[in-house]
């Protein structure tokens, strides 16, 4: 149902002041500021890691933190959102600072946060969440091979000048050197990263990246340990914000620069959106896209006024707020303000943080990003997905990431006209063939008895889909929960007019089939025809669930939900 222009106006609403105009209690206030103190001591070595693995200053990051994850949140359209520097942007702002400089990266950020907001205002936050998950995973996974290769001259210590930008080069470049690696700066390194995988396996909610960064610092501090360091390298950090300035631009400068800050625009709307979208599977709650959109790009023209770097919504730091109990976006603009605190009160200290302590977290962070599990996952998909999932990493990690966005969606669009047109010629085919009208009436005369929902017993709910499960339409599934009253104990998805359905939709499935786990609800796929039939199977998704079952038509599935219910078949 479209919505009038007189009606729209709500879907651009912060949560923050839907937070406020329903009550807002001490309580709530107390639990925010928990929340908060928690995600900043998360952000604090990240934000300033981030930064100097993008090529930049390690205040920087903090700056970027402060002032967007500042505005994210305060105009955001996601509760729980934290925002700030990400790893997604590691290597565009690296390429973008060797080729135009640092002035270059804030125009362009402040060309991105235009562009971000155009984009929340023209409504195409819905349009950006139809991303085919083969492009999205192939992407995230070969930046983190990226970030991955850039931390090995820190971590080892290697004595080189200069570090190639691209990958191979990079990796020559690295065994060249090979033999001037630093023992003691590769302990430090070794040290830290053990130290941040142990405490997530068995102290999960102390912050890892902080102890051993902290824990580097203090062994490079008593030991005297001769190793890179922030204060060697870059002389400390200031204990205050810049002033805000008007970035230097020319004509000639921003045409050069408009495909960089469509890449960075790109990058922050999928992965704030993304973002949003983990918190609302986290909490139950729905994220207003478009608003995010807008709020994302006031945030990055604000961090572009400060001199700091793009920002987006970053998944880790938003489910460790939700963990954290947080109950508003007051959480995140107080994450903001501590860090703000530990900026005044801590830069002294912040020069003794080594870098090898550093690289042990980004490599931690790259380990993350990396989504192994959805990549094998993804392998088992169809040939043409998997050509999609590879194609994309693979430019992504050896070519260029804008250039691997536009070959990852365009293969992924011929992908799915071939599939609708293989889809349709079996329509087709099955029509000549069974040309038997009467008895086509009245199977859709003995379904229609069955869509009638005054026949659902309680505690199940029926949805029918109708054409084909992919990337474009998995958003359904979303709203799913959002029509029903309460958590029923049964979801029957009715896919009988579904012809096929593609790794995207059966992630999507996959994920909904899990939330519903959680809820202990089970799922029943009634009437699956050949292909998603075959994909179900293939991706093993009735074997990665014990909530899933499937059923040949609805007359079997309703059967089956009612001996769920206990309810006596009729």
């Amino acid at each position: 149902m479209q919505l009038s222009a007189k009606n729209r106006w709500h879907l651009y609403v912060p949560k923050l002041f839907t937070v406020l105009s329903q009550g807002y209690s001490p309580t709530d206030f107390g639990k925010d500021a928990v929340a908060g103190l928690t995600v900043a001591i998360v952000a604090l070595p990240l934000a300033m890691a981030l930064a100097i693995a993008s090529g930049t200053t390690p205040d920087k990051g903090l700056i970027t933190a402060i002032v967007a994850g500042f505005l994210i949140s305060a105009f955001g359209g996601s509760r729980f959102q934290i925002g700030g520097p990400t790893g997604a942007f590691v290597v565009v702002v690296f390429n973008i600072i060797a080729q135009h400089g640092y002035e270059g990266l804030v125009a362009a950020t402040l060309l991105a946060g235009i562009m971000l907001i155009g984009a929340g205002l023209l409504g195409l936050g819905t349009v950006i969440k139809y991303m085919p998950q083969p492009v999205v995973t192939g992407f995230t996974s070969g930046i983190a091979l990226i970030i991955f290769s850039s931390q090995i001259k820190d971590f080892f210590g290697l004595t080189m000048d200069k570090v190639p930008a691209d990958f191979i080069p990079k990796w020559i470049a690295y065994a060249a050197h090979w033999q001037g690696f630093s023992p003691v700066t590769l302990a430090v390194a070794a040290g830290s990263l053990a130290l941040i995988i142990l405490m997530r396996r068995f102290s999960p909610k102390l912050p890892a990246f902080l102890f051993a960064v902290v824990g580097g610092s203090l062994a490079v501090w008593a030991f005297n340990v001769p190793t890179d360091t922030i204060g060697s390298r870059f002389g400390g950090i200031p204990d205050m914000l810049p002033m805000p300035a008007i970035p230097h631009m020319t004509f000639v400068g921003l045409k050069g620069l408009l495909p960089s800050a469509f890449t960075i625009a790109f990058l922050a709307g999928i992965e704030s959106l993304l973002s949003a979208v983990v918190a609302d599977g986290m909490t139950g709650r729905r994220h207003r896209s478009n608003c995010e959109l807008v709020a994302q790009g006031i945030a990055n023209c604000a961090s572009a006024f400060f001199g700091g770097m793009p920002a987006t919504g970053a998944v880790a730091r938003t489910a460790t707020n939700i963990r954290s109990g947080a109950r508003s976006p007051i959480a995140g603009m107080m994450h903001a303000g501590f860090l703000l605190g530990f900026m005044y009160f801590l830069a002294p200290l912040a020069r003794y943080v080594p870098l090898a302590s550093l690289a042990a977290v980004l490599i931690m962070v790259a380990w993350n990003m990396s989504e192994i599990e959805r990549f094998r996952h993804l392998m088992r998909a169809p040939r043409g997905d998997r050509l999609v999932l590879l194609s994309t990493f693979g430019l992504t990690a050896l070519v260029d990431l804008t250039l691997a966005i536009e070959v990852g969606v365009v293969m992924a669009a011929m992908l799915f006209m071939y599939r609708m047109s293989e889809a349709v010629e079996i329509e087709t085919s099955a029509r000549l063939v069974d040309e038997d009208i009467d008895d086509f009436r009245r199977t859709r005369a003995h379904d229609d008895k069955y869509d009638l929902r005054r026949n659902l017993p309680k505690g199940v709910e029926v949805f029918q889909f109708h054409g084909p499960f992919f990337f474009g339409a998995v958003s359904q599934l979303s709203d799913v929960m959002e029509r029903t009253d309460g958590q029923p104990r049964v979801y029957i998805l009715d896919l009988k007019d579904v012809p096929l359905i593609d790794a995207s939709g059966a992630s999507a499935l996959d994920e909904f089939v899990g939330r519903c786990r959680r809820h202990g609800t089970t799922v029943i796929l009634s009437g699956l025809k050949d292909q998603p039939h075959k994909i179900v199977r293939q991706m093993e998704l009735h074997q990665r669930r014990d909530n899933i079952k499937l059923a040949d038509d609805f007359p079997a599935a309703l059967a089956m939900a009612k001996e769920l219910v206990g309810v006596k078949a009729t």
